[in-house]
């Protein structure tokens, strides 16, 4: 049970879902135990054992997630991650430049992941496991079901979107600055205020799953961004905006009436906010809420 939170890491990881994650975690469980004692202990590595099957059943996962993903209504987030289930339980190691490693704390941000989303499965499978949890290419090919070298190609394809999409981020205190004044601005139905924090060619995505409103399509540019949520304040009195930490960035939270009824990731790599993304499918919210399993 030892290996449970790196398993849990790891799923996360290539889902984009908590609750997939604890369900991949719980199916590898079930497979060890449905084995007898002495196929077990003819395991020489548990922990590999057990990385090994939940690898190969995100692979799965992910294979069908696309297709759910394409009948989903309006634009599909990752589901966010508060602080209290940020759990790093990493493997050292590794020959890459330092600099071009991807630091777990880096890999859960809401920006890395929807850039995951782009990704293959087995893209996404490689590079994660190799660029994140340092597992050789060796590790990898078994999970993946291909070669080494085959598996290497792949990560690198991948590393090659991760960097075309990155850009320097702002420093944290500069990041929860501008997320506290949007908070204040919007707080205030303050447009000129929020266009001042906005850049302007920001887009700001929602997803609702078709189970609460929320916009069906991107927003596309800070005045309109502005305007968009100040009809929100607007239409919703009595909302509560909360200062939290969103997939180990500055983030916001609304709440009425003490429920989480949206989640908001911002992306700030210089001086202003250029994407936002609001959950507010209260099937993603549930970690918000629900206090999870240690």
């Amino acid at each position: 049970m030892s290996e449970r939170r790196q398993l849990i890491n790891l799923a996360y990881r290539l889902l984009g879902s908590l609750a997939d994650a604890e369900d991949v975690v719980q199916e590898t469980y079930t497979r060890w135990y449905a084995m007898s004692r002495q196929q077990q202990e003819a395991i020489a590595s548990p922990g590999a054992w057990l990385t090994k099957v939940a690898g190969r059943i995100c692979l799965d996962l992910l294979g069908s997630a696309r297709v759910r993903r394409e009948r989903y209504v309006g634009e599909w987030i990752p589901e966010p991650l508060p602080d209290r289930t940020e759990w790093i339980d990493g493997r050292g190691g590794g020959t890459a430049d330092p600099a071009d490693r991807i630091t777990l704390d880096e890999s859960i941000n809401m920006a890395f992941l929807v850039v995951l989303e782009s990704m293959t499965p087995a893209e996404r499978v490689s590079f994660i496991l190799h660029e994140v949890f340092r597992y050789s290419f060796v590790e990898v090919a078994e999970i993946v079901g291909r070669t080494p070298a085959a598996c290497r190609q792949l990560a690198s394809s991948a590393r090659r979107r991760i960097r075309a999409s990155r850009a320097l981020a702002a420093p944290p205190a500069v990041r929860a600055g501008l997320v506290r004044d949007f908070k204040q601005a919007w707080e205030a139905k303050d447009i000129d205020a929020l266009m001042g924090l906005l850049d302007p060619d920001a887009t700001m995505i929602a997803d609702g799953g078709g189970v609460v409103s929320a916009a069906l399509h991107p927003i596309e540019g800070g005045e309109q961004i502005a305007r968009y949520i100040v009809a929100i304040a607007a239409m919703a009195p009595g909302l509560t905006i909360l200062e939290r930490t969103v997939n180990g960035q500055p983030g916001l939270v609304a709440q009425r009436d003490g429920v989480t009824v949206t989640v908001a990731a911002f992306d700030v790599p210089g001086d202003r906010i250029t994407r936002i993304w609001a959950v507010r499918n209260p099937e993603k919210l549930w970690p918000w809420t629900v206090e999870p399993q240690r």
